[in-house]
């Protein structure tokens, strides 16, 4: 008899995320599930290892875990080193359903992303996956993540069914319009746009008057494109961007005149 497909689960909004929980719910049929997420939220982290304090499992549910204090890189780490063997270990990672888009060079901050590079790095196959929202949340509020749980999980059979896309130390990304599932017109490959970065820090002080500053969110601008598709393209026209990406951040292109320019 054929084993049942591994599934390992993460995202960086932590363990008790809705987006978390839907992807669970969705993934289940489809093979054996462990979920390792972050115990709080981690958004923006990046490719971020803990190195300089302890982090323990702490149990949940039935193959259910939070990481004390851990980032969505520390999560598929330690799941791989402590949960699994060599001999069984997932056969892909997702990280997700995170709630806000991850596109053009916003994965560099992205801890969803994150978690599908170390996979990748370790071998084994992923998918990074996204819901876009607009209005402060109230898509999400109206349409759930109903496209993005149809989504994924047409994705995994696909891999599961014949083979992953993609060669090694590459993985998917994937984000869903802010659209109900009937308005969706299909996946469309894209390459990572290129946003138009603004500078927001809101400055505040505390009671004894000492200044402190936070971080706003980005705005959702992009520069305009000439060729391939893009991903917030993909997402303007109610398509569901899969994007392939890569961890080699080489700029080959520049490498003969760098050469010549030394």
């Amino acid at each position: 008899m054929q084993r049942r497909k591994k599934i390992l689960v993460t995202n960086d909004d932590g363990f008790d995320s809705k987006g978390l929980l839907a992807l669970v719910e969705a993934l289940r049929p489809l093979g054996e599930v462990t979920v390792v997420a972050p115990s709080s939220e981690k958004s923006a982290c990046g490719h971020s290892l803990t190195l300089t304090k302890p982090l323990r499992f702490i149990h949940v549910s039935e193959n259910f875990y939070k990481l004390d204090d851990g980032t969505p890189t520390d999560c598929v780490f330690l799941s791989l080193t402590k949960l699994f063997t060599d001999e069984n270990r997932p056969d892909i990672v997702i990280s997700g359903i995170n709630i806000g888009a991850n596109m053009g060079e916003d994965i560099t901050y992205s801890g969803t992303a994150a978690a599908a590079m170390e996979a990748v790095l370790q071998g084994i196959p992923a998918i990074a996956i996204s819901q876009v929202y607009k209005n402060s949340g109230e898509s999400i509020e109206a349409f759930g993540y109903a496209l993005a749980q149809k989504s994924i999980v047409t994705l995994v059979e696909k891999i599961f069914e014949g083979e992953y896309p993609l060669p090694k130390r590459k993985f998917l990304n994937v984000n869903i319009p802010p659209i109900a599932p009937h308005e969706c017109r299909g996946f469309k490959s894209t390459r990572l746009g290129n946003k138009h970065y603004g500078f927001h820090a809101e400055v505040h002080y505390n009671p004894r008057g000492m200044e402190y500053y936070w971080i706003g969110l980005p705005r959702l601008e992009w520069l305009e494109n000439k060729g391939e598709p893009t991903d917030f393209e993909a997402i303007n026209e109610g398509y569901v961007s899969v994007s392939p990406v890569q961890l080699d951040m080489t700029s080959h292109d520049e490498l003969a005149s760098l050469e010549a320019w030394l």
